[in-house]
């Protein structure tokens, strides 16, 4: 069997993530064939079974890629004699030729949540996302295989459209974040002391305004105990938001803006945290979260969907608009170490449903159906 992979999009860290452990974990079968587009950055696994094309076309350029997908793609799949079109990215802009199966992902919730989108400023953004919300709509219908990584993005688009075949399959943990039993040595770039975590770029359905705003109402013995360690790309105009509150609030000492941080860190930022905050209103898999829960520390979470669906009763939850819910999220937890406790045990018991292994299976095992 010869399956396309088009992953020319998967050009930010969680698309490349699904695409090598989903690469790295292929059926034992001999007789699939993997041919992958995919930018130059990302490092294909050595296995036989996979070759990797190139094009000479702008593939980076949006509009570039979506010609090179409509006028040479199905070229390539009827010269190739693929049978199944494989398009993580949500998008399947190719026509494809007879007896070629077509699969697709829902991965990106922005584009069908609109108080996100109202959010982002007139312009290129929001005509994107308009532009997508359609699109998407389109190839999922179209598609003879839909994959979910939420029964929350499922049936947010089962009551737009029809799909013709469909399953919900969550991605994995990686084995580094599953840390609740380990011992693992402090990073020398974080503040000295206890600190409060929340890993995620500064997005404004991330709400950091909101976390800080929190932060404040906190009793100032807790805030002198516990800095609030905030990480993520921080080169976008929320951030800067961010950073005036801080300064309006005279937080500056407790208030920590560390930035991007490398991903292979972040299991040890994890487990020396006192609790870590997920505080996202948009969300179709939340990764940041699972990987959170693995530590095996107190999680506090939105409680806007699906973030219940995937912690279930190990997180403590909060309406990510409230400053007040936060704080007292928060307080709750610093203050009563039994709780804290009860809630570590039970994050590092809920990570352990979500493995890339069983994420891989699941994924092949319903492309090779086809």
């Amino acid at each position: 069997m010869r399956v396309l992979i088009n992953a020319y999009s998967a050009r930010l860290g969680g698309g490349q993530t699904y695409l090598i452990n989903l690469l790295r974990r292929l059926p034992d079968t001999q007789s699939l064939e993997l041919l992958v587009y995919a930018p130059a950055c990302l490092e294909l696994p050595n296995d036989a079974r996979i070759t990797r094309l190139s094009s000479t076309w702008p593939t980076t350029n949006p509009i570039a890629r979506a010609l090179w997908e409509r006028l040479v793609l199905p070229r390539v799949l009827r010269a190739r004699k693929v049978d199944v079109l494989f398009c993580p990215g949500g998008v399947i802009a190719t026509l494809v030729p007879q007896g070629c199966r077509t699969v697709t992902m829902f991965r990106n919730m922005i584009p069908f949540d609109m108080r996100a989108r109202r959010a982002l400023p007139y312009g290129p953004q929001r005509m994107r996302n308009w532009l997508l919300e359609r699109v998407m709509l389109k190839s999922m219908a179209n598609a003879d295989l839909v994959i979910f990584i939420s029964e929350f993005a499922r049936n947010v688009i089962v009551s737009r459209i029809s799909v013709r075949a469909s399953s919900t399959i969550p991605h994995g943990v990686p084995e580094a974040f599953k840390t609740a039993d380990q011992v693992l040595e402090r990073p020398e770039f974080l503040p000295d002391g206890d600190y409060v975590l929340y890993v995620s770029r500064f997005d404004v359905y991330k709400h950091h305004f909101e976390v800080v705003s929190a932060y404040a109402r906190l009793p100032e013995a807790l805030r002198r105990r516990y800095r609030l360690l905030l990480i993520g790309e921080s080169n976008m105009p929320e951030a800067q938001r961010v950073r005036d509150l801080v300064a309006r609030t005279g937080l500056g000492d407790q208030v920590v803006i560390l930035g991007a941080v490398k991903y292979a860190l972040l299991p040890a930022v994890y487990r020396h945290s006192a609790l870590t905050l997920f505080a996202s209103s948009c969300e179709n898999c939340p990764n940041i979260l699972l990987e959170a829960l693995g530590a095996g520390r107190p999680v506090l979470s939105s409680s806007v969907d699906p973030m219940p669906e995937f912690a279930g009763d190990a997180a403590r939850y909060f309406d990510p608009r409230k400053p007040d819910e936060i704080a007292a999220a928060m307080q709750e937890v610093l203050q009563t170490s039994a709780l804290a406790a009860e809630l570590g045990r039970k994050a590092a018991e809920r990570s352990r449903r979500y493995d890339w292994s069983k994420t891989a299976e699941a994924t092949w095992q319903r492309i090779l159906s086809l």
